[in-house]
């Protein structure tokens, strides 16, 4: 997940050495069990609470398959599909790394997972939250592309001291952002897909304010890192934001 503070690193630093092997052999027969535990609770509970392309990419990734996901595995589809592929990495990475994977149509998958008593909570994304929450959507053709343009924005950005706005434009639309789907009110965001608490809390609190997304509010609308989020965008559709966030320039973004 991004942070709010980002930092620029050496430039000496490439994505590539944050890749590590994902030692699929070693997740134990618990870690596997887990994973079934909190694929099937989170399919139960999003039923139709999530836009319809998720669930497409769920099917199409065979990622009900029992057990933790190989990554090799998930690329040999998704890789033809839509040209990303998923790398496993040892827990978050800088901003700018993360940006850079983007970019270039790599999708950074913690190469753990949580245990039995963190189902509901846990501080560093794990392989759960990546690879159910974010893989399914970058078998979308359009969505995927507009996540790689989110990656070029995120670097312009970083370079121009202004990250914070490409990080909240990410937050808000591919983490934490809302969408309609004839006329009723979906879950978007991985965060949510993947969240068992905060997918509830998203659509059905009263407490929070729903407001509709556009690049600018995005921008403009910090975010909280550690907590469920006092306020979700809502796209008016899940294709008018893709087609919002692709036209928008580097310049543009850091002129907002």
């Amino acid at each position: 997940m991004l942070q709010e503070t980002i930092t620029r690193d050496q430039p000496s630093q490439r994505w590539q050495d944050y890749v590590v092997p994902q030692c699929w052999e070693s997740f134990t027969a618990e870690d596997h069990a887990v994973w079934d535990l909190l694929f099937a609770r989170q399919v139960e509970l999003l039923g139709t609470r999530v836009i319809t392309p998720f669930l497409d990419g769920i099917d199409l990734l065979r990622l009900s398959h029992p057990g933790v996901p190989d990554v090799e595995g998930l690329n040999a589809i998704l890789t033809p599909r839509t040209g990303w592929r998923t790398v496993a990495v040892p827990g978050l990475v800088p901003d700018d790394i993360f940006f850079a994977m983007l970019s270039e149509r790599v999708f950074p998958v913690g190469n753990f997972i949580r245990t039995r008593d963190q189902l509901d909570y846990l501080e560093a994304p794990d392989c759960f939250h990546d690879m159910f929450g974010h893989i399914p959507m970058l078998a979308h053709h359009d969505y995927a592309e507009m996540t790689r343009h989110v990656g070029e924005l995120g670097l312009a950005a970083i370079e121009a001291d202004q990250g914070h706005k490409a990080a909240r434009l990410y937050w808000h639309s591919v983490e934490f952002g809302l969408a309609k789907e004839q006329g009723e009110l979906k879950i978007l965001g991985a965060g949510l897909a993947s969240s068992f608490g905060e997918a509830h809390f998203s659509l059905e609190s009263d407490k929070v304010e729903r407001l509709p997304f556009s690049v600018e509010r995005a921008v403009h609308t910090a975010y909280k890192h550690d907590a469920f989020q006092p306020r979700y965008l809502v796209s008016e559709t899940l294709e008018r934001t893709i087609e919002d966030v692709l036209g928008l320039t580097p310049g543009r973004l850091l002129a907002l």
